[in-house]
């Protein structure tokens, strides 16, 4: 009968049956979700390629990014970030100067947090305003449009 692994060891701390280490390495892909509040439009797409994710890096929500380097179909629009998920889920949140997760006490009036009960306050966990790598889906809107030239 074999022993009964420790806490932390055995295949749920990613390792194999044979206790080498497994190499958890995941490529970079983030979703974008294009608004255009104009027209009512918004378009998902996929991107793969970190060249073009890098121009997302180290920027905050609300900051306007140029879409010339996301792709020949976006040449001389201009978006806002307006929000994003992590990986697993947890929100961005504007006014978090940081590009990681932190637990803050949220109350009536704060983003990220619905009250159940009158005076109730929760910790809950939320991902700061700068962009990083660790994002699943980055939420954008259309602000200008530059028709091109024909």
């Amino acid at each position: 009968r074999r022993p009964q692994p420790r806490r932390g060891e055995g295949l749920a701390a990613g390792r194999g049956r044979r206790g080498a280490r497994r190499r958890l390495t995941a490529a970079a892909t983030m979703k974008i979700n294009i608004a255009c509040p104009m027209t009512g439009q918004q378009k998902c797409i996929d991107i793969d390629d970190e060249k073009k994710l890098r121009l997302f890096y180290d920027k905050r929500m609300s900051q306007e990014v140029e879409g010339d380097e996301l792709g020949s179909e976006f040449a001389g629009y201009v978006f806002r970030i307006t929000g994003g998920n992590d990986k697993q889920g947890f929100p961005m949140k504007q006014g978090v100067l940081c590009n990681h997760r932190v637990r803050l006490l949220l109350s009536k009036g704060n983003s990220c947090y619905r009250i159940r009960r009158q005076g109730e306050r929760k910790r809950k966990s939320v991902r700061g305003c700068i962009v990083g790598p660790d994002l699943a889906v980055l939420n954008l809107i259309v602000v200008k449009k530059v028709n091109p030239k024909p």
